[in-house]
């Protein structure tokens, strides 16, 4: 990923918020020399530096036959920036560009495919978005007709070992431009503009925050 050092975030909170945000990521592994893509829920855990992503998919999938080096992509928010909103678009030329945060994790993959082990990941991944549903359906691992449909499922771990993190907030601006942007995406439909607002705030000094 292309990462210009005025966009480089370090604070893996940063990154727990991201996938807490949206946990439904792009796979990316490479077979034959070309890559392979699928989009799929994961559950994330992150102790100090050491992060793993568990998830699966369906047993026909063909990326469920890869190990070996994949990066997993996250994306943020994102909202378009008009140059009508910088206070020196004039003298300055200003012109259109685009505000996001995005994260590439990459690491090694591996598979599995016990029944005990896949029972407890399905059990942990519907209960997460069960519950953000508002319901109170739960997989029951005892229940025959349930648990015989692991086997259409393989499941893998990702062992990240490298965290890059991009949050493109008009950091190479000066501090007015910023922050008449960020009034300018608050006041934006899209929920997505409002929540690239929140983020270029908290980046602002104090002085500069809005409620």
């Amino acid at each position: 990923m292309y990462l210009p050092r005025s966009f480089v975030e370090t604070d893996l909170v940063a990154l727990d918020k991201l996938v807490a945000r949206d946990n439904f990521v792009t796979l990316v592994t490479v077979r034959d020399g070309n890559p392979v893509v699928n989009h799929l829920p994961v559950l994330y855990q992150r102790m100090g530096e050491e992060i793993l992503l568990r998830g699966h998919w369906s047993r026909a999938n063909p990326q469920g036959r890869d190990g070996g080096r994949a990066t997993v992509i996250v994306n943020g928010p994102h909202a378009y920036v008009s140059p009508a909103w910088y206070p020196d678009k004039e003298p300055a030329a200003r012109v259109p560009t685009w505000n996001y945060a995005v994260a590439h994790l990459e690491g090694q993959l591996s598979i599995f495919q016990g029944e005990a082990e896949l029972g407890a990941l399905v059990g942990e991944l519907t209960h997460q978005h069960e519950s953000r549903a508002g319901s109170d359906w739960r997989y029951d691992h005892e229940r025959d007709e349930l648990r015989s449909q692991l086997r259409g499922i393989t499941g893998f771990r990702l062992v990240v070992d490298k965290v890059q993190l991009k949050f493109k907030l008009n950091q190479n601006h000066p501090l007015a431009n910023r922050a008449s942007v960020a009034e300018a995406l608050a006041s934006q439909p899209r929920e997505a503009s409002r929540e690239v607002a929140q983020l270029m705030r908290a980046r602002l000094p104090d002085a500069l925050k809005e409620d």
